[in-house]
């Protein structure tokens, strides 16, 4: 436990989760505080960007992550009402609650918006899992990152190379702490209770292919796009003729497959459709896999920490260690490359990454431990 000098005040620390991953990075940092600096008081705000039950309740259970003390109740809406909305019920919350600081983590609508009113309201933002940058600012989620990362005040990084992102876009040096990916310590924690794939596909009344890949798509970019997803979708069905695919179908991506007739199109071949999952299903269903074809980060870094082979259904990524030292390869949306690569894995087996530097079950530790010495630093006497 750490023993700091304490502050007069209390420190209070306000967290915003608002998305699935968010949870599976808030939890954690929760865990961590709780354990190692029980003298900082926390808040847990949820925005409510996420209500669907498997993507957001079910996930708090499967965590062991105990309940939001406000939840905004926002729900879905384009990315301008959406953050909008947030900031406008976030502000009375933080006035009302005075935190002397505020966590956010990831990249969604929700880090930018809480981010964005707390650093006009004079309280410093921390900002988990800083620093990443796909280099493609039409992807909403990368000026998501980029503004959040200059309106924070301390920042902790994920992977190394997002250290320099940082120093050359003006962030000074001794603001950056590289504390590792707490997306990791879930994954490491959870593991042993991960629901087996044949056990999990017989809660949905589903057979059980014994060897299969794993399918999730969700980016507006493939989604949004009808031409686009029935490419994707077209692809997948030709893949299927060789290895079964489980899909587990985000609401967004379900709409766009039933609006244009997808659905029944994946029905007549090898790709079995399921409800969105418990994160407990879905490490189940990844560490089960023979491939994993996806345009999500945080399975990116999961593929990589369990050592399957990953195709990202993306022209680039904002986690290029995943690449470079994992078993993440970038495939695109083209189908010709994304059959020749899945087709390569399973003759070979994929890439044999390693896992990266502080991918290690404590990356929560290292953000608890220094966040309160900052803490204790500004609030000392």
């Amino acid at each position: 436990m750490l023993d700091p000098v304490l502050p007069a005040a209390r420190p209070h620390l306000l967290c915003i989760v608002a998305a699935r991953p968010n949870l599976m990075k808030m939890a954690p940092i929760l865990a961590a505080f709780a354990t190692l600096a029980p003298q900082v008081r926390i808040s847990l705000v949820h925005t409510g960007q996420h209500y669907d039950t498997a993507m957001n309740a079910q996930v708090f259970a499967d965590l062991g992550m105990r309940a939001p003390d406000i939840n905004l109740e926002v729900g879905s809406g384009s990315h301008a009402q959406q953050t909008a909305e947030i900031m406008r019920r976030y502000e009375s919350v933080h006035l009302d609650l005075a935190p002397h600081a505020v966590l956010v983590v990831g990249d969604v609508n929700s880090t930018l918006a809480c981010a964005l009113v707390a650093a006009k309201l004079g309280t410093p933002v921390i900002h988990v899992e800083a620093g990443l940058r796909s280099g493609d600012r039409a992807m909403p989620e990368e000026i998501n990152r980029v503004l959040t990362d200059q309106l924070s005040e301390l920042l902790f990084t994920s992977e190394a190379g997002a250290r320099a992102n940082l120093l050359r876009e003006g962030i000074a040096g001794q603001r950056i702490h590289f504390a590792g990916n707490v997306m990791i310590d879930s994954l490491l924690r959870q593991l042993p209770d991960a629901v087996p794939p044949r056990i999990s596909l017989q809660a949905h009344g589903r057979d059980y292919p014994p060897a299969y890949g794993l399918l999730t798509l969700h980016r507006p970019s493939n989604v949004d796009d009808g031409a686009r997803l029935a490419t994707l979708m077209e692809t997948m069905c030709s893949l299927s003729a060789q290895l079964p695919l489980l899909f587990p179908v985000h609401p967004r991506t379900r709409a766009m497959l039933e609006k244009t007739g997808l659905e029944r199109r994946l029905r007549e071949h090898a790709v079995m459709l399921l409800p969105p999952l418990g994160y407990l299903e879905m490490l189940g269903l990844m560490q089960g896999a023979r491939l994993v074809l996806t345009d999500s980060g945080g399975i990116q870094e999961e593929t990589t920490a369990l050592g399957v082979p990953c195709l990202t259904l993306r022209d680039n990524t904002e986690r290029p260690v995943t690449v470079d030292e994992g078993t993440n390869v970038i495939a695109g949306t083209d189908p010709a490359a994304i059959l020749s690569l899945a087709r390569q894995v399973l003759r070979t087996g994929g890439k044999r990454g390693r896992i990266p530097q502080y991918w290690d079950g404590h990356a929560a530790e290292r953000i608890a431990t220094a966040t309160t010495q900052w803490l204790s630093a500004r609030l000392a006497p």
